[in-house]
């Protein structure tokens, strides 16, 4: 893959084979965003997990401090009060089963989390085909899947992220943008990686955090010390 002349550029500036520690990372990565938008930093941690065993899956959600930078569009699936207190709570979208033929059939998709209150699982679970394979379906895990729905949105709103092996057993996150300050990123990248710590499966053996890699949209990354983040 061809890379542009800022990319390249950008690679010459630091040592790609070294372990940074994270305020350096972060300080490098936020250099290595060059486009003309406002990149999105991602956080990409290679685990020593295998999902393939159910008590080794990692799933869960955190509150960055600082936010992701993103503006979330949240779905809700609730009826009668709820759905009121979905609407007051500031979802973009509350509905129930009338929504079902709207996402399966015209293939609608404006939102980016969905949240549900339990008695209309059976509704969302018709959707799962759709949703499942885009990381949309509700869960419990995440605290998409509540009565409280005024706090899900809340938190959701405020910069709430989800967080979950996918199929290489990496987990990969957002924790700001590039126009964020270095203290807000840190901020961000160590809460998540509190819950990360916090999040190992207790029948793991060996080495849990193998690599971790921060990078912003388009630019190179920058790995970090997993020694100063594990202790």
């Amino acid at each position: 893959m061809k890379r542009g002349k800022k990319y390249q550029d950008a690679v010459k500036a630091y040592d790609k084979t070294l372990q940074y520690d994270p305020a350096e990372a972060i300080a490098q990565v936020k250099k290595n965003a060059t486009a003309k938008f406002d990149e999105t930093i991602e956080v990409h941690i290679r685990t020593g997990c295998d999902g393939r065993h159910a008590e080794q899956q990692i799933r869960g959600a955190v509150v960055l401090p600082h936010g992701t930078g993103k503006t979330v569009r949240v779905l809700v699936f609730a009826k009668g009060p709820k759905a009121d207190e979905a609407q007051a709570a500031g979802a973009d979208y509350v509905g129930a089963e009338e929504l079902i033929p709207k996402i399966q059939n015209e293939g609608w998709l404006d939102f980016d989390v969905v949240v549900a209150t339990p008695d209309m699982m059976g509704v969302v679970g018709r959707l799962g085909r759709v949703l499942g394979p885009k990381g949309l379906m509700p869960n419990p895990k995440s605290g998409t899947v509540t009565m409280d729905v005024t706090k899900a949105i809340s938190d959701i709103k405020a910069g709430k992220i989800e967080y979950r092996l996918d199929k290489t057993n990496i987990i990969h996150v957002p924790i700001g943008k590039a126009s964020f300050t270095e203290e807000q990123l840190a901020d961000n990248f160590q809460t998540l990686m509190d819950a990360i710590n916090k999040a190992r499966p207790s029948s793991l053996k060996g080495q849990y955090l193998r690599s971790i890699t921060l990078a912003p949209t388009m630019g190179p990354g920058v790995k970090v010390n997993v020694v100063r983040i594990s202790q």
